[in-house]
């Protein structure tokens, strides 16, 4: 489950992931009683629908996209739906630019730390043989040896193994999504940009944790490969379908899928991952948009779909700023 819950924040993170991420999809699965739920919990969701938004006030403009990030053909004409705008703006806001990137890849090479165990036990002697053994098998379907994975930090893995291996090839390819085909074009173009949080954000939120908690959500990601690929043909499905609520709430759904959860315990789990992955960021993030749209007067603002919704997703605190909303897509 808590990989489910990663891999939609992710997701919302030639088209080699859409050719191999295919086949059967988790809702396909579902029975009745399920999709009622589903269908229940996404019914007064705010802005569950929709990818590309115009928020106008003032006589001032904004572009609000939702994006994927990983590659898929199917983004070709939604990134054509905003291409305009991005070349009209005077800024574009992103949870990070490529000079984010770069600083980021800088810092992870000379601390090592941040990602890995550098001193003490490693995760073989931390885990048990079975739980270490379903992991090194999970890494490697992803293209990474066991002597790296037994290295790696647990939270660090935990965001590795939410990614399938269907998508593994082109994110390792450095072939990205949505995001990187705005900023391709705005840094082509001259087009400032600006990021919404400091690149070690995820970093500092996801190493709260003890050593020992880390480890438990780790053991809590271990689902099979079959539903994590069904999960992620169902978060494909959704996404180009403009259902962004749905998707969220199909992962907090899979909580009662995961063996060995207890449900009350994976619903406080996703909501604590839920609270920290969207609303407390999407809360940061309104001051740096104000500030932004008090500078300038056309702004593009992307990421990741999930971050658009509910009632502390960033369209609704728009709209609580005075904003007025349009869907466009």
């Amino acid at each position: 489950m808590f990989r489910h819950a990663l891999a939609a924040a992710l997701l919302l993170t030639a088209s080699h992931a859409a050719a191999q991420c295919v086949g059967t999809s988790y809702i396909d699965l579902l029975t009745q009683d399920q999709l009622a739920q589903l269908d229940q919990a996404t019914a007064d969701l705010p802005y569950a629908e929709g990818l590309i938004w115009d928020a106008t006030r003032d006589g001032k403009a904004i572009t609000l996209v939702g994006t994927m990030h990983i590659y898929d053909a199917r983004l070709e004409p939604i990134f054509d739906m905003i291409a305009a705008d991005v070349l009209a703006a005077d800024v574009v806001l992103l949870e990070a630019t490529p000079d984010d990137q770069r600083a980021l890849e800088t810092m992870l090479a000379a601390r090592p730390e941040m990602v890995m165990i550098t001193h003490g036990p490693t995760l073989p002697d931390l885990l048990d043989a079975q739980t270490w053994a379903q992991l090194s098998k999970a890494a490697s379907d992803r293209g990474v040896p066991g002597f790296m994975v037994a290295q790696m930090q647990p939270w660090y893995l935990s965001l590795l193994l939410a990614i399938p291996p269907c998508a593994m090839m082109d994110l390792a390819q450095g072939i990205r999504g949505l995001d990187a085909m705005i900023s391709d074009l705005a840094s082509a173009n001259d087009i400032p940009m600006q990021a919404l949080e400091p690149y070690t954000t995820l970093f500092e939120m996801f190493q709260t944790g003890t050593m020992e908690e880390q480890i438990d959500m780790l053991r809590l990601s271990l689902v099979s490969p079959e539903m994590q690929q069904q999960m992620f043909v169902a978060m494909l499905d959704s996404y180009f379908s403009n259902q962004i609520g749905r998707l969220w709430e199909m992962s907090r759904l899979a909580v009662a899928d995961t063996p060995g959860l207890d449900p009350a315990t994976g619903a406080a789990i996703f909501a604590e991952m839920e609270d920290m992955l969207l609303v407390q960021r999407n809360r940061n993030w309104m001051p740096v948009i104000a500030q932004a749209m008090a500078d300038h007067d056309r702004a593009v603002l992307a990421f990741g779909a999930a971050h658009l919704f509910g009632d502390f997703g960033v369209l609704q605190l728009l709209e609580n700023d005075g904003w007025d909303l349009a869907r466009r897509d």
